[in-house]
């Protein structure tokens, strides 16, 4: 059959891109999006968390997927909808209820981006023999993670054009921090008479450069200061007031869980186990200043200016406190608007930033964002009409009626739990990632805590650098590279190697909270084997997913796999921090090492067909032996 021989460059990076953009979207991008329309935190983090949901429920309509109609048609018709959803949302965002509105696309787009997933995964298996799957399996996940970087990145970028090129001219506002400035920083620019000035209206700012001192500030000044600061700007209208309501605090009373298990065996495992670490908590952070914004003239009547500040380029060390949304209008144009920079407390060097601050048209800008990947899916959607192979493994159930179709649901999951070897590939399912879960919880933490908590002291643009830069190559080089030896060797042969690159790496997390070393090489290093250990152990765990999948109705199965996967990352993170508490860094890191005997028990339990995976001739060779 032609089609079949299409290569899979030709149709792999494209479906992966596909899958990867809808969940930064629905994830990340509408997080953005709604921060800059002036949603406030709560409504934000309440509405967009559930937003996740069809991805954890994905697998209880999995079967549907793999009953009705072919792989091929679902995702060139959740491609369709998924861009339906995107201009639905692109339409919607200049609505004066926008939030309602957008949410519910959202939601559209969740479902049906869930359900392409499940499609994706299945042809996957079916466009490709058992060789192709392993190899190719580091590039899917590359191509996901280049849709990550591009929602996160392009699109943002994007956006921002369109804001900086709708509105006035962007305010520029550069911050140099130094040892050498000494200055006290805590204290409220005076307002000045603001004279209206002739042509486009622009925004002013009280100083060219804005210096702040590498020195600490007290905690309680700062938050006195703070609440100034901010009780100021909601005076005159800048940003919102927070509901003021009285909440009467009522002490909680522990719960039987609480008194009767966990604080015991919290108190026991410290007592017994925890690393002894002096806290020397310090009444200082990071020191601040502020500058103050005002606009060159009065507003057209009922006409909003909005600013919404971010980070231009420099070091993420410097972040913004406070005023990164400002609302100028006729009635406060004239008075100074306030705006917060800190410096990470433990940045004690040189160094500078930019922030860029735009006021354009947000809601335009949004929705051409939106149109954007609207065009893009339907584009997608033509081009794997005639991209995607036909494989004749990829055919619906004929003559299906209401009743066959629940029996079918029903025969499988029934036919998950009856395959050989069931209870072995769950329990390896869940529990491959046991360390890895608990560690990726903490990694971070790790490396922002101060030394003498047992972190390494890092400050945010460092930590940026060394998990943004370096630890997403390593990731990525070893996807690759696994792929690629799995489809030499085969899945039997590399499982074992595979798996304990992916277990043993995490002893770098062990030297470095014993070292505590300070050189950004060395960290450097340890992130790059430890994250090139996951990239190319994980393969394994992929590969497996899809063989233990492998028969008559192996895209639900597959979802399946998924949810058992996303459970067992679930459950060890949930505990992670807890324990970590109680441990300290040192002995929690050994823990998780210790951890590591259960997946490879769980290896260990496992019996793999010695070809799968591996080239035709290989097989063959093997074969031919097996016969002379």
């Amino acid at each position: 059959m032609k089609e079949n021989k299409k290569s899979p460059w030709a149709w792999i990076p494209s479906l992966y891109l596909a899958e990867g953009l809808p969940y930064v979207a629905v994830m990340t991008i509408s997080v953005i999006m709604y921060k800059r329309m002036g949603i406030s935190n709560t409504d934000i983090a309440l509405y967009t968390s559930w937003l996740y949901l069809p991805w954890v429920i994905k697998p209880f309509w999995s079967p549907f997927v793999d009953i009705l109609k072919t792989k091929r048609w679902w995702i060139i018709t959740m491609q369709l909808l998924i861009g339906a959803g995107f201009a639905g949302i692109a339409f919607t965002i200049p609505l004066p209820v926008f939030f309602q509105a957008t949410l519910a696309f959202f939601w559209l787009l969740a479902f049906s981006s869930a359900t392409h997933d499940i499609a994706a995964d299945g042809f996957y298996m079916l466009g490709l023999d058992t060789n192709q799957q392993a190899k190719y399996v580091g590039v899917r996940s590359t191509f996901y993670r280049v849709a990550t970087i591009m929602g996160q990145g392009v699109l943002i970028i994007l956006a921002g054009f369109l804001e900086s090129a709708s509105g006035s001219e962007p305010l520029k506002v550069n911050i140099d921090v130094s040892p050498q400035y000494t200055q006290s920083t805590l204290y409220i620019p005076q307002s000045q008479n603001v004279v209206e000035q002739e042509g486009n209206i622009r925004f002013l700012l009280d100083k060219d450069v804005i210096q702040i001192g590498t020195h600490g500030v007290n905690k309680d000044s700062l938050q006195f200061f703070l609440k100034t600061v901010t009780a100021s700007n909601q005076e005159n209208g800048f940003v919102p007031k927070e509901d003021a309501a009285n909440v009467n605090v009522v002490e909680k009373k522990e719960s039987l869980w609480t008194t009767s298990v966990s604080k015991p065996l919290g108190n026991w495992i410290r007592d017994n186990f925890g690393e002894k670490v002096e806290k020397t908590d310090s009444d200082h952070t990071g020191n601040v200043a502020v500058a103050a914004i005002t606009l060159s003239k009065r507003p057209d009547a009922e006409k909003e200016v909005i600013l919404n500040t971010t980070l231009e380029r420099g070091d993420k060390s410097i972040s913004l406190l406070h005023g990164d949304r400002l609302v100028f209008s006729e009635k406060n144009w004239n008075k100074p608007a306030y705006i917060v920079f800190q410096v990470d407390p433990k940045l004690n060097t040189t160094s500078t930033a930019e922030y860029k601050g735009l006021s354009g048209n947000i809601p335009f800008a949004w929705s051409i964002t939106f149109f954007v990947l609207a065009g893009l899916f339907i584009l997608f959607s033509f081009y794997h009409r005639f991209g995607l192979p036909k494989p004749d493994s990829d055919k619906p159930h004929p003559h299906m009626t209401a009743s066959s179709i629940l029996k079918e649901f029903a025969a499988t999951f029934v036919s998950f739990f009856k395959k050989p070897q069931a209870a072995a590939a769950i329990f390896f399912m869940l529990t491959f990632r046991f360390s890895e879960a608990q560690l990726l919880k903490l990694i971070n933490p790790f490396l922002l805590d101060s030394r003498d908590i047992g972190g390494l002291g890092l400050t945010t643009g460092e930590v940026g650098l060394v998990y943004g830069t370096i630890g997403i190559i390593g990731l990525t080089l070893g996807g690759i590279i696994g792929g690629l030896a799995a489809a030499k060797g085969g899945l039997k042969k590399w499982l074992w190697p595979m798996a304990l690159s992916m277990l043993l790496t995490i002893a770098t997390f062990v030297y470095l909270s014993f070292s505590q070393t300070d050189s950004l090489i060395i960290i450097n290093i340890c992130v790059f084997i430890e994250q090139f250990g996951y990239g190319f152990g994980f393969t394994a765990y992929m590969l497996y997913l899809m063989y233990y999948s492998d028969g008559e109705q192996k895209t639900a199965h597959y979802a399946i796999c998924t949810g058992f996967m996303a459970l067992g990352m679930m459950i060890p993170g949930m505990f992670a921090g807890w324990l970590q508490e109680l441990l300290g860094y040192n002995h929690f890191f050994i823990w998780v090492m210790i951890c590591s005997i259960i997946p490879i028990i769980a290896v260990a339990l496992l019996k793999i067909d010695p070809n799968y995976g591996k080239a035709k001739e290989i097989k063959e060779e093997n074969e031919n032996i097996d016969i002379v």
